[in-house]
């Protein structure tokens, strides 16, 4: 991996929504939000988080790079799966707090650990109420793609 140079700090409000320069506004824990989506169909694929590293990384390989805030390190979307993701276009939002990344995913074309395509794969039915008892999930996401257990093994 090559050694990342920090970002500039974000600038005035001006300079934030109309200029020329990623100055991206990392939160306290030095992350920032990134939604994930497919490059042809626009489908929500998953939700992650990206530090300075992985943002540099993401943008000098057009591959998906991300900060796993759970385990500390760097993760790089698919390098165990082989579920790469090449990122197609990567966008900001109007402050620079949030990132957007349209990509096609190789291997099997799934981007969630359980083996579906997206992480999005269960839906909260609306209109239940309390004395329905626990809310429900409804599974809408097809069929997995990969078995977990043969890429991951059991502690996936």
């Amino acid at each position: 991996m090559t050694e990342t140079k920090p970002f500039p700090p974000p600038g005035d409000k001006a300079a934030l929504e109309a200029g020329s320069v990623l100055t991206p506004r990392f939160g306290p824990d030095g992350t920032i939000v990134c939604v994930t989506v497919d490059a042809d169909s626009g489908a929500v694929l998953m939700l992650a988080y990206m530090n300075a590293e992985s943002l540099a990384l993401t943008i000098e390989t057009g591959e998906g790079w991300y900060w796993s805030r759970s385990r500390g390190e760097l993760w790089h979307k698919g390098a165990t799966s082989g579920n790469v993701q090449k990122v197609v276009e990567l966008l900001t939002d109007c402050d620079q707090d949030a990132l957007l990344l349209r990509v096609r995913v190789t291997g099997a074309g799934a981007t969630c650990h359980t083996g579906h395509v997206s992480c999005f794969y269960r839906a909260v039915p609306l209109g239940q109420t309390a004395k329905d008892g626990p809310v429900r999930l409804e599974h809408v996401g097809g069929e997995r793609r990969f078995d977990p257990e043969a890429v991951y093994g059991h502690n996936h």
